[in-house]
């Protein structure tokens, strides 16, 4: 179906034509007292230094056409000049709803997670023009649901992002700099050298000058959060808004790979982030609320991207299914899948050095309660196997799991293999066990990618013993 524009976005470029007085389409000189067309319900009328500028929404048989507009500015020597966007309804829609406003309501929340803000009927034109229920969520996506058959005919975010830039560990101090020997110091910036620092692009932020955007959005109180008019937000590290930045593009990017791979409904909501809010060296994801927390003892934890990428996973999997979880095997698999994602989006940005190999994870985190080097707090390469190696602790038993997923890595590749993965993961049960997941993964490989990529899914898992 064709994607109609927004009033606001069709007036900023009729605006722009406007101003630049090129006489182009829609910039049509009018008599003063020539007849208003019919069909138009008047949105707002603005005084300028220059004239009155009145807005309309195209309406037809009084329901609003969506991304039909019409502007008449009359200056302050009358000359009349008008932006004409109406969009042609050639043929007549239904006229009537067969699917009520709630169940409307109810399609759009299980493409939108949210809540409703206000609904209406509305007509979408196009070679047969639509009647829809036009939902606009609180999280700031309509979705059109066709009023006759209540399929979903499109959802699209409205808010209006802007990039801003930010400091942060990129991934962190001791992958930087090749160096196991730097330690906290109590959050000291003497601590860390400059060089270790990035100046990165903070993507898709709302432009309210916080850390807000579509993927993330620091939720701590207002009074104690980053903010800039400039959405410039460069601290250093004895700063809070430091882990501010870094949890708000640890997020973003990880999201914005995920989208990349072809899955545009993971998670695909700001996720509520909390830093610095617990003194404990411990960081969190929380179902009941949807949030990440991250802690502030020995390092904190935000500082280092893998923490906040591992607890991702976790809100990623609960997306994918909720109440994930709920047996021992597929606990390890969440903390299996967390240190691995933290892997393989370290994969990005970091060398697999002796020094700091990519199965070593959160190798800066870790070195306020680990002595030997690499600093790791846990591996995605140890020799475990299933059942044999099983402790029924779910981190430590992970570490089978993150292992067959760091196997199908190196054997597909890191965009294939993190697919397989994420596809795989949409036929878990609440309480699936190894050998389940595992094959569900292998099915999404012989989906996505054939035989071969089968064969080498499932040797994976043969190798650690789970198939």
């Amino acid at each position: 179906m064709p994607r109609s524009r927004s009033v606001l976005a069709c007036l900023a470029a009729a605006g722009a034509v406007l101003m630049a007085g090129t006489g182009a389409a829609f910039a049509a000189p009018a008599p003063a007292a020539g007849p208003q067309p019919t069909g138009l319900s008047l949105v707002q009328v603005r005084t300028s230094l220059l004239g009155t500028h009145y807005t309309y929404q195209e309406t037809y048989r009084g329901l609003p056409v969506l991304g039909g507009y019409y502007v008449k500015h009359v200056g302050t020597g009358g000359a009349v000049t008008v932006a004409d966007g109406r969009v042609p309804v050639r043929t007549a829609p239904a006229s009537a709803a067969t699917v009520p406003q709630a169940t409307a309501h109810r399609t759009a929340l299980g493409l939108v997670p949210g809540s409703v803000r206000r609904s209406e009927l509305a007509i979408l034109p196009g070679t047969t023009p639509r009647l829809v229920w036009s939902v606009l969520t609180a999280q700031k996506f309509r979705v059109l649901v066709d009023a006759r058959s209540g399929e979903v005919v499109e959802a699209t975010s409205m808010v209006k992002n802007v990039d801003g830039t930010g400091r942060v560990f990129d991934p962190n101090p001791v992958v930087r700099q090749q160096n196991e020997a730097l330690t906290d110091r109590n959050d000291a910036n003497s601590a860390v050298p400059a060089a270790a620092y990035s100046t990165v692009t903070l993507h898709h932020l709302d432009g309210s000058g916080f850390l807000h955007g579509t993927a993330a959005q620091i939720t701590l109180p207002t009074r104690r959060q980053a903010r800039s008019t400039t959405n410039t937000f460069s601290f250093q590290r004895n700063s809070d808004f430091f882990e501010q930045v870094m949890a708000y593009y640890a997020v973003d990017s990880v999201q914005s790979y995920i989208q990349s791979l072809g899955f545009t409904n993971v998670n695909n909501e700001a996720q509520d982030l909390l830093t610095d809010t617990i003194a404990d060296d411990q960081s969190f994801y929380d179902p009941s609320d949807d949030s990440i927390t991250l802690g502030a003892g020995g390092v904190d934890d935000a500082e280092d991207v893998e923490v906040t990428w591992h607890e991702y996973g976790h809100a990623v999997q609960d997306d994918q299914v909720p109440g994930f979880g709920t047996s021992e095997e597929a606990g390890a698999i969440g903390e299996g899948f967390g240190d691995y994602l933290a892997l393989t989006m370290s994969q990005a940005s970091s060398p697999d050095s002796a020094t700091t190999p990519w199965a070593c994870i959160m190798d800066w985190d870790s070195t306020s309660y680990t002595t030997g080097t690499p600093h790791c707090i846990r591996r995605a390469d140890t020799t475990k196997r299933y059942p044999r190696d099983v402790t029924g602790e779910v981190h430590d038993d992970g570490e089978i799991w993150s292992h067959a997923l760091y196997d199908i890595n190196r054997g597909l590749g890191r965009d294939k293999a993190n697919q397989v993965i994420l596809e795989g993961q949409f036929s878990y049960t609440p309480g699936t066990s190894f050998a389940a997941a595992a094959t569900a993964t292998v099915n999404a490989a012989q989906a996505l990618f054939g035989a071969t990529a089968a064969a080498t899914v499932r040797a994976a898992f043969q190798a650690r013993g789970i198939l």
